[in-house]
């Protein structure tokens, strides 16, 4: 998985400047001295430790503060300039954007678009930007470098004055006008030369190979073959074909095959997208295969796959170079596109559905998987307050606010969004699996929604991230009350009936658990918290501990202990989390007058042995 950039600051200045630049840079993050910045979407405290964190993970960063911080944090971890991410450092007032390392890797690209915005200076400095206004090893959209390592020899020969023989295998409408525009001196006779072209890498070559995006790769599959097999088969076509892997614009197939494993390791493989048309998008194509099936097509609709899926991703005027082939239930087709092919304009791309867990509500609890995974998404569903507690996390977000009790059509919607072909996130405060929305995602995708089966939901890419319980905010908060063996259970009985809801509180207190409650009163349930109240008191005296804790990591925190005796609803509010201790759930107060709960498992009686 690749991160959009991260802004890196150190004050508010800095970080006014960020927030200019998420409207060029899209899935940017803010990263923000903790001291000095109060918005940011990571915090940090140690500037040095955390740029070096952000390069050893190829995280691409941009630093909004003086150069001289970056080199000496980064100074020791820089080795290979092949592997480095991009890093530029801009001046707080904007005019200097300079790309400190990685500037064939997009930081040159990343400091022209910046400095576009700002109306100020990109410094470039690599040889071959700053004299012929290109980069061999970092070409446009597009374009592809077959074999990197000749490119510093070519890049050395123009340097020295030495010309480049061209060697053009491409179409006239593929658009070669970086490079012919460029400051390049070709000659016929040149000893090095550019090669443009969609064949297969030689294996011996001293010629820089350039490969432009004209091909789809069309593929269709029985359901379960494997990875292995499917990789082995399209690199016996391609090798047969003299076809480069590096010329793949995108692997183009059904809809139904979303969710076939196999397809999507080839295009991580090849790092390239997989785009998705349905039967009837595909069958529109029939005129144009050379193989249609009419058992193909009674069986889901339309006569053909891979080759239908290759033309329509390649366009009206394409052509199909590789008819269909066939092996062991796999079959795969290549068409050539007269233009380079933008994957995004073909087809609609696999959705995926996040379902996020964002903690109590604060940047400091928040994980940063779920930072990453909400900087990721295109659309993000949830209830108005969750949302709003993103702050600048949702800035260039399509937002899909619902109120609380619509927890089916908020999921509905989310699942809906990414089986259209979104990146979703589904947010939920705490943990999502925690009496959240994780589990009503999975019971939709199983059942449907009015008990109809969406087979697109079922097909979706989902994932859960977990984020820090209530519970866990409030353990933390005033000890550790959860040191032994504890339960939760739900007030609430909207869901769960009453009697049930006894019957574990029950148990619970039988078995002498922490018990954990959530969902307390509400403005219509204020006698249920009062009947919990008595069946725990059957089984433990009414100063055991209770801790109340009320708007955990937000502003109007409010965590405060008091004993089961004195547990009452007006002191309770659905903000509330309560937390009744077991039978060996200790309190006391420590010296600066405060309160600590804890429950000990054991280990001060445990002996020592050798």
């Amino acid at each position: 998985m690749s991160f959009g950039v991260v802004f890196v600051v150190l004050n508010e200045t800095g970080a006014a400047l960020a927030r200019r630049l998420i409207s060029v840079v899209p899935d940017a993050e803010v990263h923000g001295l903790k001291s000095r910045v109060t918005e940011a979407d990571i915090p940090f405290e140690d500037t040095s430790n955390h740029l070096r964190r952000l390069f050893s993970a190829g995280r691409p960063f941009v630093a909004i503060m003086s150069a001289g911080i970056v080199v000496r944090a980064l100074g020791p971890t820089v080795e290979d300039k092949l592997d480095e991410p991009p890093v530029l450092v801009v001046s707080e007032d904007g005019i200097n954007v300079v790309p400190l390392l990685g500037g064939h890797q997009g930081a040159n690209k990343l400091a022209r678009k910046i400095a576009d915005t700002l109306g100020g200076t990109a410094a470039i400095t690599t040889a071959g930007d700053t004299r012929f206004g290109i980069a061999l090893d970092d070409p446009p959209e597009g374009w592809r470098v077959a074999n990197r390592d000749n490119a510093k020899p070519v890049m050395a020969a123009l340097l020295n004055g030495d010309p480049v023989r061209l060697q053009d295998e491409t179409g006239d409408g593929v658009d070669k006008s970086w490079l012919m525009g460029s400051g390049l001196t070709f000659a016929d006779d040149a000893e090095n030369c550019i090669r443009l072209t969609h064949a297969r890498l030689p294996e011996k070559t001293n010629d820089l190979i350039l490969s432009s995006s004209t091909l789809a790769l069309g593929i269709g599959c029985e359901r379960g073959v494997a990875s292995e097999d499917l990789a082995t088969f399209l690199f016996d076509v391609f090798k047969e074909h003299d076809l480069g892997k590096h010329a793949i614009a995108c692997i183009a197939t059904i809809d139904l095959k979303e969710d076939e494993a196999a397809i999507k390791e080839m295009a991580r493989l090849g790092n390239v997208p997989v785009r998705l048309f349905d039967a009837a998008r595909l069958d529109e194509e029939t005129p144009r295969v050379t193989d249609p099936s009419t058992y193909v097509f009674e069986t889901i609709g339309t006569h053909s796959v891979s080759e239908a899926a290759a033309l329509a991703a390649a366009g009206p005027d394409a052509e199909l170079i590789v008819l269909k082939q066939k092996r062991n239930g796999m079959t795969c087709s290549v068409a050539l596109s007269p233009s380079i092919i933008d994957p995004e304009t073909v087809g609609r791309g696999c959705g995926r559905l996040s379902v996020i867990g964002i903690g109590p509500g604060t940047n400091d609890w928040r994980a940063p998987e779920a930072t990453n995974e909400i900087a990721r998404a295109t659309d993000i569903v949830g209830y108005k307050l969750y949302l709003d507690l993103l702050g600048p996390l949702m800035d260039g977000k399509t937002r899909h606010d619902y109120a609380l009790g619509d927890e089916r059509n908020r999921v509905a919607e989310a699942l809906n969004l990414a089986a259209s072909g979104k990146e979703v996130a589904l947010v939920s405060s705490g943990d999502a699996g925690i009496y959240a929305m994780a589990s009503l995602v999975f019971e939709l995708i199983e059942h449907g929604a009015n008990g109809e089966i969406q087979p697109a939901w079922q097909r979706l890419e989902t994932h859960v991230v977990p984020g820090i319980s209530a519970l866990q905010a409030a353990a933390a908060k005033i000890g550790a009350p959860l040191g032994h063996d504890f339960c939760t259970v739900s007030l609430s009985d909207l869901l769960t009936p009453w009697e049930v809801i006894e019957q574990r509180l029950r148990a619970a207190a039988e078995g002498d658990f922490v018990i954990v409650l959530y969902n307390p009163v509400s403005k219509k349930r204020r006698e249920q918290l009062g009947i919990a109240r008595d069946i725990v008191l059957t089984s433990r005296p009414q100063d055991t501990p209770v801790v109340l804790a009320r708007n955990l990591g937000r502003s109007e925190e409010k965590v405060e202990v008091i004993t089961l005796g004195d547990l009452k609803a007006d002191k309770v509010d659905m903000l509330t989390l309560v937390l009744i201790g077991s039978s060996e759930t200790r309190a006391f107060e420590r010296g600066d007058g405060g309160t600590s709960v804890y429950t000990p498992r054991g280990y001060g009686d445990k002996r020592e042995s050798f």
